[in-house]
């Protein structure tokens, strides 16, 4: 009974000793994200013309129904969206829109810090998913991820 009672303790205190920690620091640390993580979404600049050209793909292809697309056209008769939302509170961060984007003008970051006091906060409109720049510096374990799903995906329609 005592060799049992013995061996419990000493496993207890093996963890409790520095260096066996398992948690992190979180404000000041933060997690390396899997690069299958699908954080915020991000709409990709260009510096010329945007690259989403409003195919309705994206809402088409949602099943919580939270991207809103108006179409517009531009001088050159090229269409761009006027207005592009996502509400983030209906959101449920499948991925669907970044697959089925043909101009692959809308990508998710690794930024999952999302609270908020306000509900306006929430929806998301062009402007601010252009310049969501939170998880855009994207790692290379992330980028070969993506990469090689580009690489499938295109291997599955030729």
């Amino acid at each position: 009974m005592f060799k049992e009672f013995a061996k419990g303790l000493t496993i207890t205190l093996k963890h409790l000793l520095p260096g066996n920690c398992t948690t992190v620091q979180y404000p000041k640390q933060k997690l390396q994200m899997s690069p299958r993580f699908r954080g915020l979404h991000r709409l990709i600049p260009t510096p010329d013309r945007e690259k989403c050209v409003a195919c309705y793909l994206c809402p088409t292809v949602c099943p919580a129904k939270c991207i809103t697309v108006v179409p517009a056209e531009n001088e050159k008769g090229e269409k761009y969206p006027e207005v592009f939302e996502i509400d983030m509170l209906r959101c449920i961060f499948c991925g669907y829109c970044v697959e089925a984007c043909p101009m692959e003008a809308i990508e998710m970051t690794d930024a999952y810090e999302l609270a908020n006091f306000s509900r306006d906060d929430f929806h998301f409109d062009k402007q601010r998913l252009l310049k969501s720049e939170e998880g855009a510096k994207v790692s290379w374990k992330r980028f070969f991820f993506i990469l090689l799903r580009r690489l499938q995906f295109s291997r599955h329609f030729l």
